[in-house]
């Protein structure tokens, strides 16, 4: 059954189905024509009985072979009295129908062999007789045999018509599934822009066709997305990889200084630093991608912003600008620690590069989440670089512009949403851009209690 095609498979439901209702109208059919056969046998039978039965209670003598075709006249014990016409000589019920015909006034009517007999007493000259009726079942019996015969033969007909004509209404409605399929095969990576063809009524197909079309267009972007991101993330790498190898290959073309080769080994730490930064990035992307943050346990927003001051409080001295935090004691993040120690390193260090005055990092709760929050007193983002701010590998131009490979704030972005959350950039109205994130608020955790001591 499940190797047959959904068309086979439709019809064969629809031939049971037809099956079983031709079958209940055939039984329907066939016992609504019984019925109407046996009320005129069973009229006539009680037509001979009332007959006799008006005839002997007159108390007239009773005349052989007289009475109704097929009727007899027995006493009590069931020995034959008298039988009319076309009745057989033995009699028709035995000695014990006969006592119970006796008892009760009347037998009701049964069939034995091709013959329905109905059997009824009668008072005559002081004794009861009973009076049988027969009558033969043969026209009966044929004409529902060839009833039968006809609603078999009629029944089967219909049902290999109907089984045929639901098979090539199921061919010709499927007929636009096997094109779509065929359209939906001959799109490809290599190719694709192709796209169903989408029929013009509105039904079920037509629906399922915008819809797939839909996932086509969503899986293109997708693909082109993956795409692009894979060509620049090779260009951002291949370009460190450059310069190391000039610095390398430089350093090896001819005898070298200890003061050159220590300048060519600080180029190439600095490419090697910007390879690794990159290299952190794309994996915590990647990571991200893959639907959600590996460890999420409760984080004290304190400590978390603590740690990432504390990273840069070096740096800034050397750049004559402070950092400043401010977070509640116990206020907690629902988070994977390291994924949001790198966004908050990114936003920190673009602060640090790009911005101006002092660096501040802000924890506040925001109803059931909380709000990282890092801003500067830079010149901020160019207006026109907000609307793709999070998007890979986009770069801000002008005063702001970055050296980098732009994934910092790709990154902020992909870990704020693989925690449930969002992550907004702007300017501030005082001057100097702002890049928060919105997290899980989680419960601050209840301290161990302390172990009882035993004073021995």
């Amino acid at each position: 059954m499940s190797r047959l095609s959904i068309r086979g498979r439709l019809a064969l439901v629809v031939a049971a189905a037809l099956a079983v209702v031709l079958a209940a109208v055939g039984g329907f059919v066939y016992a609504r024509v019984s019925v109407q056969l046996d009320k005129p046998i069973s009229s006539e039978l009680r037509e001979h009985i009332q007959g006799r039965t008006r005839f002997l209670k007159r108390g007239e003598p009773i005349v052989r072979g007289s009475g109704p075709v097929g009727t007899q006249l027995l006493d009590g014990q069931g020995r034959m009295i008298e039988r009319s016409v076309e009745s057989p000589p033995q009699p028709l019920l035995t000695p014990a129908q006969a006592r119970r015909t006796i008892r009760f006034g009347r037998l009701r009517a049964f069939e034995s062999g091709d013959q329905r007999i109905e059997a009824a007493t009668a008072p005559y000259n002081g004794r009861r007789l009973i009076i049988v009726a027969s009558s033969s079942l043969a026209q009966r019996e044929h004409a529902l045999a060839r009833l039968r015969e006809q609603l078999i033969v009629g029944s089967l007909v219909g049902l290999l018509a109907a089984t045929l004509a639901a098979y090539l209404i199921a061919r010709r409605a499927f007929r636009p599934f096997e094109t779509m399929r065929r359209q939906a095969a001959a799109i490809s990576a290599a190719e694709p822009g192709g796209r169903l063809a989408v029929p013009g009524a509105d039904d079920e197909l037509t629906r399922l066709a915008g819809t797939l079309n839909d996932m086509l267009d969503r899986l293109e972007r997708a693909l082109a997305h993956e795409r692009r991101f894979v060509a620049e993330a090779s260009h951002e790498l291949r370009t460190p990889l450059a310069v190391l190898r000039a610095e390398l290959e430089l350093a090896r073309s001819r005898p070298r200084s200890r003061e050159e080769l220590a300048e060519a080994l600080d180029s190439v730490a600095e490419e090697t630093d910007r390879l690794t930064r990159l290299a952190d990035d794309l994996l915590v992307l990647a990571r991200a991608d893959e639907g959600g943050v590996r460890d999420c346990t409760p984080l004290l927003a304190q400590e978390l912003v603590e740690t990432v001051a504390t990273r840069f409080e070096t740096r800034a001295a050397e750049l004559r600008r402070r950092i400043e935090i401010d977070a509640p004691e116990d206020l907690c993040v629902s988070g994977d620690r390291s994924a949001l120690h790198r966004a908050l390193t990114n936003l920190v260090d673009n602060s640090l590069r790009y911005g101006a005055g002092t660096v501040s990092i802000s924890a506040r709760p925001d109803g059931g989440r909380v709000q990282l929050r890092v801003a500067d007193r830079g010149p901020g983002f160019p207006l026109e670089f907000l609307p793709v701010a999070f998007e890979r590998f986009s770069r801000a131009t002008g005063e702001r512009s970055p050296d980098g490979a732009g994934l910092g704030l790709a990154l902020v972005n992909a870990v704020a949403v693989a925690h449930g959350g969002v992550a907004y950039a702007g300017n501030q109205a005082g001057g100097g851009a702002e890049v928060w994130l919105t997290l899980p608020r989680a419960e601050l955790p209840a301290a161990p209690r302390p172990e009882a001591t035993t004073v021995s």
